[in-house]
């Protein structure tokens, strides 16, 4: 039951069993609540979605979440409807209910028991439901995923640029955006279009120091490498990025023949293949999700141990954000990231027909990942100077938190090489980009630079001595260090800075970093393995009470989670809590929760305390991965929709022949295949045995020999699909 007049603090315990707020959550509540517009800049995984939650809990009448992600909707109204055991405290409304459902949602809030109702875009701007919200008593408006509403941001949507006028049709209530990328563009955009420039900016640091940042280079061993690094992580949950989704049904297929137990996921399978994977991944079903970036937007999994990109994203908001869904419980975190520049090339193509505004900020924005992708330095400064944080903490460098301060890379006197790439900026009167600048002084004689005629100046080829790659690390450093700014409205063109200008006067020593090659072979057998989560629990005790929350959860019908979290669990396993009181104690875990789920918890703990003797605390070998080209892959699946054989030939205009000679090598790679069907329709059971059994009694495999053993009464076709399966059922 919702309780009037508590404190946030002490709602906090109430309702979600935490004893203290994270960051300034607290602030951002007693903000709410006071009637006031805030504007909320958060890491994933900082706790957002309390920021709405808790003051909705709290305030008279109901709350409007404004959010693009039907996942994240459902997905918070089963953890709101759990922590009270009321089906109408929380509902929401988009195109995935029926209308009675929506005649049920319409009825809870008319009848006020709705604290927290959760819209998509497209709903709100629809006529007669204005016209329904606005006989509502409304607390406030809450719009998630606020970068939606700049053009430059990663996720713009133009349907966002409407809410402010919706939201004042409504009601005249407190706003609340939030986002968890954003830079100082996108903070002033999200600002002027909602109307709210005087809401109080709460920004928390980016800076996520559980996670490690790696970036590969992306080579032919690619799938052998990804493979490799899942099996030095077993069992830990991890989401894998893909650009296409067909790369994303070829990579899932390479994880499952080599004993991974992954799922594909992206907008081109049906509504419910998408939801069953999803809801696999997130009731400990699966391992590892493949996805597109349909995957992953508010899907509160908190255990996501790694987050690998296959190809490398649009953006850099894009890559923090889905980088930021590794570690959201505050344990270990790994994100992979393989790079190519030829990804970069492929997505500039992408970018061709659009307006050139449009083109502009897509060159802009990948440019700043190729710039994070290539860059020596630390990439969490590199990750923190992008949204306007200065990070000095040593820490990274310290605790080796990404591969560029574990492997840091050899220092050089650049004094002389600054005062260069500063002087061409400077003459150049400070009205171009970076790769102009890097033509200028490599002495390319490009067309704009002819139009110009900056061919002519003393400073062309100035820096011809060294590559294009070099001047351009150059200035991704400077840029850092803040002898260069970049003018975003201007599409990234170079500005000396007040410190680049005293440089210029007055150059003194300075160190700069050698830039790392992505272009060199890669050795994919070196894996390093990150130590990560925080040690010290029982972790025999930690596996028991996980297969129990696994098993109640698929009792409950809801993700395992949502029963505790693994911080909680891992308390357990250091408190050894017996009773409901000692449970009450554990971070994470209310009187609701402990009441409604703690007892065969407890009895688990109590039993494992005597069998072990345990004293309580006083207070209280990878397989070769086949070859997975298209073709392989179209096989497999058809395979499994029990097509024959010459249909998937013709499919691809190939011979039964070139379809067979795929599944030997199929076969022979450790994959387990089932033609069943094919031969049964083809030969008798009689036959059949006959032939298994001359290749069992034989002990060879020659189709050859077998063609002659039968003298022409079986095909060389039937001989090696009957060959086939006999291997695929006895040698895997």
């Amino acid at each position: 039951m919702i309780k009037e007049g508590l404190s946030p603090r002490e709602a906090l315990k109430e309702y979600f069993g935490f004893n203290n707020f994270k960051g300034q959550q607290e602030a951002i509540i007693e903000n709410v609540l006071k009637g006031n517009n805030s504007f909320v800049i958060m890491p994933t995984g900082g706790g957002k979605s309390l920021c709405y939650q808790l003051p909705a809990l709290m305030m008279k009448g109901t709350a409007i979440v404004v959010s693009p992600l039907i996942a994240l909707m459902k997905n918070q109204v089963d953890v709101i409807r759990n922590i009270d055991g009321n089906h109408s405290i929380a509902h929401y409304l988009n195109s995935s209910l029926s209308k009675g459902d929506v005649k049920k949602v319409k009825e809870d809030l008319v009848a006020v028991k709705t604290k927290l109702l959760y819209v998509a875009p497209e709903t709100l701007t629809k006529e007669e439901n204005i016209e329904f919200f606005k006989n509502l008593d409304i607390s406030f408006v809450a719009i998630d995923e606020a970068h939606c509403i700049s053009e430059w941001g990663h996720d713009f949507r133009p349907e966002y640029r409407r809410l402010k006028t919706i939201v004042r049709q409504i009601a005249d209530v407190p706003i609340m955006a939030l986002t968890a990328t954003a830079t100082p563009k996108v903070q002033y955009d999200i600002q002027k279009n909602l109307g709210m420039m005087d809401a109080k900016i709460f920004k928390v640091s980016f800076n996520r120091p559980n996670l490690f940042y790696e970036v590969r280079p992306k080579t032919k061993d690619i799938i052998k490498d990804i493979v490799m690094f899942i099996k030095e992580n077993p069992g830990k949950s991890g989401i894998i990025y893909c650009l296409s989704r067909k790369k994303v049904e070829e990579i899932a297929e390479s994880l499952k023949v080599n004993g991974i137990n992954a799922l594909p996921y992206h907008a081109g399978m049906e509504a419910s293949a998408r939801a069953r994977n999803q809801d696999m991944f997130l009731m400990e079903d699966a391992d590892v999700i493949v996805a597109t970036i349909a995957f992953g937007m508010g899907i509160d999994k908190p255990d996501v141990r790694f987050v690998i990109h296959h190809d490398i994203p649009k953006s850099l908001e894009g890559y923090y954000q889905e980088t930021g869904r590794a570690g959201r419980d505050g344990g270990e975190g790994h994100c992979l990231t393989y790079y190519s520049y030829s990804d970069i090339e492929k997505l500039e193509k992408f970018l061709h027909g659009k307006p050139v505004a449009e083109q502009e900020i897509g060159n802009q924005l990948l440019q700043e990942i190729v710039s994070y992708s290539e860059t020596s330095i630390c990439r969490r400064k590199f990750i923190l100077f992008y949204f306007g944080e200065i990070y000095e903490s040593e820490e990274c460098s310290i605790n080796k938190k990404c591969d560029n301060c574990r492997d840091p890379k050899e220092h050089y006197e650049g004094k002389d090489y600054v005062k260069q790439v500063l002087h061409v900026v400077d003459v150049l009167n400070e009205n171009f980009k970076s790769k102009y600048i890097v033509n200028v002084m490599s002495g390319k004689p490009v067309a704009e630079i002819k139009t110009y005629k900056h061919d002519k100046i003393p400073e062309f080829g100035s820096g011809k001595d060294h590559p294009g790659e070099f001047w351009n690390a150059i200035i991704r450093q400077l840029i850092v260090k803040g002898l260069l700014k970049k003018q975003i409205e201007k599409y990234g063109i170079l500005k000396l800075t007040k410190e680049g200008r005293n440089f210029l006067k007055n150059p003194v020593s300075i160190s700069l970093i050698k830039e790392r090659s992505y272009k060199g072979d890669y050795d994919a057998s070196i894996i390093t393995k990150e130590e990560g989560g925080k040690g010290g629990f029982d972790e025999t005790l930690f596996g028991l009470l996980k297969d129990l929350r696994k098993e109640i959860a698929h009792e409950k019908k809801l993700p395992p989670f949502v029963i505790f979290q693994d911080p909680s669990l891992e308390e357990m396993c250091l408190q050894y809590p017996i009773s409901i009181d000692d449970l009450t104690k554990i971070n994470g875990v209310g009187q609701g929760k402990a009441s409604k789920y703690g007892k065969p918890f407890l009895e688990l703990i109590e039993h494992y305390i005597e069998e072990n003797d345990i004293e309580r605390p006083d207070d209280y070998v990878i397989k070769s991965v086949v070859n997975k080209s298209g073709l392989k892959v179209h096989i497999i699946q058809n395979i499994d929709r029990r097509q024959s054989i010459e249909d998937i030939a013709k499919a691809k205009g190939i011979s039964v022949d070139n379809v067979l000679t795929e599944l030997e090598a199929i076969v022979s790679s450790g994959t387990r295949i089932n033609i069943k069907y094919c031969i049964e329709e083809l030969l008798d059971d009689d036959s059949i045995e006959e032939i298994v059994d001359f290749f069992r009694e034989t002990r060879t495999d020659d189709i050859h020999k077998a063609f002659e053993e039968f003298g022409g009464d079986f095909s060389e076709e039937e001989i090696r699909m009957v060959r086939l399966q006999f291997y695929s059922d006895f040698a895997n």
